[in-house]
């Protein structure tokens, strides 16, 4: 069974030769933008396995000089399938670390003897508690250290590091704002080992990593900038698009402080290593055309056309022959003879990909419509992985498909019920308790039981303690009636809502259990009950909690066995990837784009409200201010722009989707 088929979603097939260039001469071309060497693999797993070759011939040069081998390491998620391939290496006989040495970079401040909030503790279980370093060759910051011992321990921690003859590699991650260890915007290049005040974007990256809700302390004790560039060798890597912005930043940006993963730049054996979705914002993968000859596909000529448009404030039609020859663009005048035929060819494009017919037209000719005229009415199924995803990502388009006549079911994949809060569970006690009461038997003691033990459980909750069963039950119940009642108000019949609660949710944590078959044999029952036409599956695979991600996994492993099979439903049915509260799909790669007009996205507006617990009160809005209502109208809306800005046709707002090819 094929459990992460999300990882092999490539929209726009990026040629090899720019990130894995034959010569020399050829990387010197596509790189000629980046400040730092940056190697880019098609796959986390290969990109992991290149550090793990070089840290492990390093450490084993040293052993056979019969020195010790010096590691800085970090902590952050994207160093694990490094430490992972490091140990296999380990379990195979295929290395040893009894020669090795770890400093570690960080350490949270202030921390009792207790805490659960320990970055040794988590670097242990992701990596020296599965390898033979000695216990006495492991070093790190002391959280526990009094507040006025803290200056003296940072003093004795770089003179360790010096009497050890100092970091021969150091293994990185980076933050969403640039941090590298736990260096925030603002750390100096001289710096070395401090205390540190914890960015709140860098503790909500930090909380995520640990798999609970408890804060981490405000505070870290952490190699400083100085420190890590003295280091002879560093690697800093990182996975996913929602590293990309960042990655480009870093790599290809100026060194500053408000960056401080920039000062890499500096450093003559720093390597940056990345899989291609980090690598989306770098200039020889998002704007080839500026550093290399390129072989022009549409999806290409459409990113280059949207880019000039962007950069002369200029509508498609109105390029000109100069525009092309003045920025790099003039082998397009070559393909197609004129800046007019250029034009007018990406023109059409994007005009076929608008329609405000979801399901197909029916009865019409569907030669340049994003979805067939038949059969009609379809079958739909939206896959949505929290019970408001569906709303907050396509609520126009759900309610189109309804007013069009097609048959449309909602799968909520998971419960969200760590996305509620506590005052929302009170509240709702309190109303069963007076409900039970006034109308049922005051003397029922099973709910009068309930009631006490679950507002006793409220009261003395800790931070990041796990929710009861009961809690976490009446949670899911709340987001159940939520998620009822926005269906209602799209008009969708009760009996097309589906409550999935796939099992790998269930652990009552952020850190979530595997996705296994269980859950992908839910989801494929429900595909072979219905047989749709139409499939909407959720494609912001940055979704920060990686829960998209994994429920989108489970429907394409699903499809893939039902394709195995022969499943002739297959044989008429489509895969439309929507994103939801996190970002939009670039234009170069929409194949359709469903408008709204001010009634309808007023409508859409209040499916969303229907959501109520996910309001202000909700755990995880992120470092995004808006409110999830307020983040889907200023994409929708900012798409519709777009659009209006290349001089097509001018909406309130617009949802976009890309079809999923099976593989």
């Amino acid at each position: 069974m094929k459990l992460s088929l999300s990882s092999q979603i490539v929209l726009n097939k990026v040629p090899e030769e720019f990130y894995r260039p034959s010569t020399a001469v050829e990387r010197s071309e596509i790189t000629r933008c980046e400040k730092i060497p940056t190697d880019i693999f098609p796959k986390v797993e290969e990109g992991a396995c290149n550090i793990a070759d070089e840290i492990a011939k390093i450490i084993s040069n040293h052993a056979s000089e019969g020195r010790k081998c010096v590691l800085g390491l970090g902590t952050g998620k994207s160093l694990v399938p490094v430490y992972d391939e490091l140990i296999s290496r380990y379990e195979k006989h295929e290395l040893s670390f009894s020669n090795v040495i770890v400093f570690n970079s960080y350490e949270y401040f202030p921390q009792s003897a207790k805490s659960s909030h320990s970055a040794i503790a988590q670097l242990h279980d992701m990596l020296l508690d599965h390898i033979d370093v000695k216990p006495e060759n492991i070093f790190s910051p002391d959280g526990t250290t009094p507040q006025d011992k803290v200056l003296e321990q940072c003093r004795l921690y770089e003179e360790n590091i010096r009497n050890c003859g100092g970091i021969d590699v150091i293994l990185l991650g980076i933050g969403r704002i640039g941090n590298i260890a736990t260096n925030e915007p603002g750390s100096g290049l001289t710096t070395t080992s401090r205390l540190m005040l914890i960015d709140a974007t860098s503790r909500e990256e930090m909380t995520m990593s640990f798999g609970t809700q408890e804060p981490v302390p405000p505070c870290s004790i952490t190699m400083g900038i100085a420190t890590i560039l003295s280091a002879r060798k560093i690697f800093l890597t990182a996975w996913g698009e929602e590293k990309a912005d960042i990655i480009q930043q870093t790599v290809e940006g100026s060194i500053a402080e408000s960056i401080p993963a920039s000062f890499l730049q500096t450093h003559n054996d720093a390597h940056v290593v990345i899989d291609l979705a980090a690598a989306a914002k770098l200039t020889r993968i998002v704007h080839p055309w500026l550093v290399t000859n390129c072989k022009w596909t549409d999806k290409l000529i459409r990113a280059a056309l949207t880019w000039l448009c962007q950069k002369l404030h200029k509508p498609i039609l109105k390029l000109t022959n100069k525009d092309y020859n003045e920025n790099g663009l003039s082998e397009l005048l070559a393909l197609y003879g004129s800046a007019y035929n250029a034009n007018i060819k990406i023109f059409n494009d994007l005009q076929h990909t608008i329609t405000g017919w979801p399901g197909g037209k029916p009865d019409a000719d569907d030669t340049s419509r994003p979805e067939r005229a038949n059969p009609y009415p379809k079958k739909v199924i939206v896959f949505s992985p929290h019970p408001d995803d569906d709303v907050i990502s396509m609520g126009g388009t759900i309610r189109r498909l309804v007013q069009q006549n097609h048959e449309v079911h909602l799968a909520y994949e998971t419960s969200g019920n760590i996305a509620v809060g506590d005052e929302e569970v009170t509240r709702f006690m309190h109303f069963i308790n007076g409900f039970n009461q006034l109308f049922i038997n005051s003397e029922d003691a099973t709910i009068t039981k309930m009631y006490k033990e679950i507002k006793e459980f409220l009261a003395n909750k800790k931070d990041g303690e796990i929710d009861t069963v009961e809690v976490r039950t009446i949670k899911g119940l709340i987001r159940r009636g939520e998620a009822r009642t926005a269906c209602t108000f799209n008009h969708i019949p009760l009996d097309n809502v589906h409550f999935l609660d796939l099992p790998f949710y269930e652990s009552g944590k952020i850190e979530k259990l595997p996705m296994t078959e269980k859950d992908v044999e839910i989801v494929r029952a429900l595909l072979k009950e219905v047989k749709p036409h139409q499939i909407y599956v959720a494609g912001d695979l940055a979704d920060p909690h990686g829960t998209h991600r994994k429920c989108t996994d489970a429907v394409l492993a699903a499809l893939d066995l039902e394709k195995e099979e022969g499943a002739e439903w297959l044989n008429d049915c489509r895969v439309w990837m929507y994103r939801g509260a996190w970002a939009e799909w670039e234009i170069e790669n929409i194949e359709m784009c469903v408008p709204m007009s001010p009634e309808e996205l007023r409508a859409k507006r209040n499916a969303i409200l229907k959501h109520s617990s996910q309001m202000e009160s909700a755990p995880f809005l992120g470092n995004d201010e808006r409110l999830f209502w307020q983040r889907a109208e200023d994409r929708n809306r900012a798409t519709a722009k777009l659009y209006d800005d290349l001089g097509l046709a001018c909406y309130e707002a617009m949802e976009a989707f890309v079809e999923y090819k099976m593989l």
